[in-house]
């Protein structure tokens, strides 16, 4: 049965996936709803723009009229909402953007989603009863492990050490209050670390690839053993895909990819796929991994996360394709090979265009 997924923040880096898996592999019709910030950017979109199945509307989540008139004009039957800011050290330096986006954002949108399926039931009960309202968090509200051996699960009690992560502790939170108070038909996903194509290159491996090969300092901070689960972010898009449509209503199911990698270790794997790749180096360096320079330690940093995905494996079938090494080899030939994307997201010309309805 066709459905219509509305999918906020869209134009990021895992919604961005989500779009391209949903119009690739089903026959859904996607509406994607994002505000378009500096990390939304619509020419990671470029293969599904003209296809009928797929509209772009941009808007922001904590204006509760223009989702009211969205949700009224395309009548959806699943929304995926990944609209967040999401850069740890974005918060650090802004807290306030993070509690309006991720917090008050996240309830004006449950009250807009409410207020629709709720007249959805006495117009078509039929589509009320498949109306599903899927949050995608994240495994820092957790906090972090100390134990070598332990896994974050869906009842690990949250401790979350950045702004960042608090504010979304706290949108993962009145999620779940809607779904208790109000019946809300929810869903809840946390995921580990993505990482793959069209990836803002301020994150970790995008920035480490890009100053590689402009031969500038790779910053890494502290000692470099902060663990990381990394997942690569298509497997995450079908993941989360998956839990949408297949789901049980008032479940969490925790989504990884089984690769504990500390930061440096991912670091100094880069620099090997690139001196494979990438031989001629730029004029001074002698080998990439010389680059490597130890920053100041951010404040806060949690040690490890490390998910425990065996839930969404034994109940929805969902294992990840890509192991690190394929996934990081994959990552870095798409890069390699699309230096127009980021080298336009690097002098800011990829936010010069703006496509779309605005509300």
């Amino acid at each position: 049965m066709k459905k219509t997924f509305l999918v906020t923040g869209g134009a990021g880096f895992i919604g961005s996936a989500v779009v391209r898996e949903l119009i690739r592999s089903t026959g859904h019709t996607v509406v994607n709803v994002d505000k378009l910030t500096y990390a939304g950017n619509l020419e990671s979109l470029t293969e599904v723009t003209d296809n009928p199945r797929y509209r772009f509307v941009q808007a922001d989540i904590v204006d509760g009229d223009g989702m009211r008139r969205i949700f009224r004009d395309c009548q959806p039957d699943i929304v995926m909402h990944l609209a967040a800011e999401s850069h740890v050290d974005r918060s650090i330096d802004g807290p306030a953007r993070f509690i309006e986006t991720n917090v008050v954002g996240t309830c004006q949108l449950l009250e807009v989603a409410r207020e629709y399926w709720q007249a959805l039931k006495q117009r078509d009960p039929d589509q009320a009863t498949g109306f599903r309202f899927h949050h995608i968090s994240t495994d820092e509200v957790y906090g972090d492990l100390h134990g070598s051996d332990d896994l974050f699960t869906e009842t690990t009690p949250y401790a979350p050490s950045s702004p960042y992560s608090a504010s979304k502790a706290g949108s993962d939170h009145l999620v779940r209050a809607w779904q208790r108070t109000f019946g809300l038909p929810t869903l809840v996903t946390n995921c580990s670390n993505n990482y793959g194509p069209y990836h803002f290159p301020e994150k970790l491996i995008p920035l480490m690839i890009l100053n590689a090969l402009a031969g500038e300092p790779l910053p890494v901070y502290g000692d470099g053993q902060q663990i990381r689960d990394w997942l690569y972010v298509e497997d995450h898009a079908r993941a989360l895909i998956k839990v949408a449509t297949e789901g049980k209503i008032g479940e969490t199911y925790n989504i990884g990819g089984h690769n504990e990698k500390a930061n440096l270790e991912v670091v100094q794997t880069l620099c090997a796929l690139l001196e494979e790749r990438v031989p001629e180096k730029p004029k001074g360096v002698d080998r990439y991994a010389d680059l490597i320079t130890f920053v100041t330690d951010r404040p806060g940093h949690d040690v490890r996360y490390a998910i425990d995905a065996g839930k969404i494996a034994r109940e929805l079938g969902w294992t990840p394709a890509e192991t690190f090494e394929s996934g990081l080899a994959k990552t870095v030939d798409w890069y390699l090979a699309n230096r127009e994307w980021w080298q336009r997201v690097q002098n800011g010309s990829y936010r010069g265009e703006r496509l779309g309805t605005l509300v």
